[in-house]
């Protein structure tokens, strides 16, 4: 078994206002991720084929967390943007300021070759590929899927990856994204 890099997480870097790693290549994270497989710390994600790996605690550290509480006192920062060329524009918000809360826990999204390969996402021929890193703030249970990445995956828009998600799904997504978001320039 081989988990390598996707090209969709390489935009994960200081700056991109997502969690990243100063002192650990994607590389790195990608050994992790296959050992962390290995050792069987890991459960299914959202469909078959998608896996969501725990990062070792001793690890957690190297990695930035980008988010911040939501509170009245909040300035928030809205634009139109694109993830990539072919996908359809939406409204990101990000917070323009506050400060980022400390990582309680990492998880790493590996998606199963064939799963990359419904919509010619694969960037390379390994088993699994790292798509995504996400570091959750300390007292946070789980970081929910955004509502815009549901909508694309259940509308199976470009960019998206077939799913289906319960009304209460969707309701905790939103709710949870009314209470958190991604800090501008972090």
């Amino acid at each position: 078994m081989k988990v390598a890099v996707n090209a969709f997480v390489r935009r994960q870097v200081a700056g991109s206002g997502k969690t990243y790693s100063p002192s650990l290549s994607f590389e790195d994270i990608a050994l992790h991720a296959l050992e962390q497989l290995e050792a069987s710390h890991f459960r299914q994600g959202y469909r078959d084929g998608v896996c969501i790996v725990d990062v070792d605690h001793s690890l957690v550290k190297h990695f930035v967390c980008p988010f911040v509480c939501i509170d009245e006192n909040s300035e928030l920062k809205a634009e139109v943007v694109r993830r990539r060329e072919d996908e359809e524009p939406y409204i990101r918000l990000r917070a323009a300021n506050g400060e980022a809360l400390p990582a309680g826990k990492v998880e790493l999204i590996l998606y199963r070759h064939d799963v990359l390969a419904e919509s010619d996402e694969q960037s390379t021929d390994a088993e699994w590929e790292l798509i995504s890193i996400h570091a959750i703030p300390e007292g946070v249970k789980e970081l929910l899927m955004g509502p815009v990445t549901m909508m694309r995956n259940q509308l199976e828009l470009p960019g998206g990856t077939k799913a289906h998600y319960s009304s209460e799904e969707w309701a905790e997504a939103v709710r949870f994204w009314q209470k958190y978001l991604a800090l501008e320039g972090n």
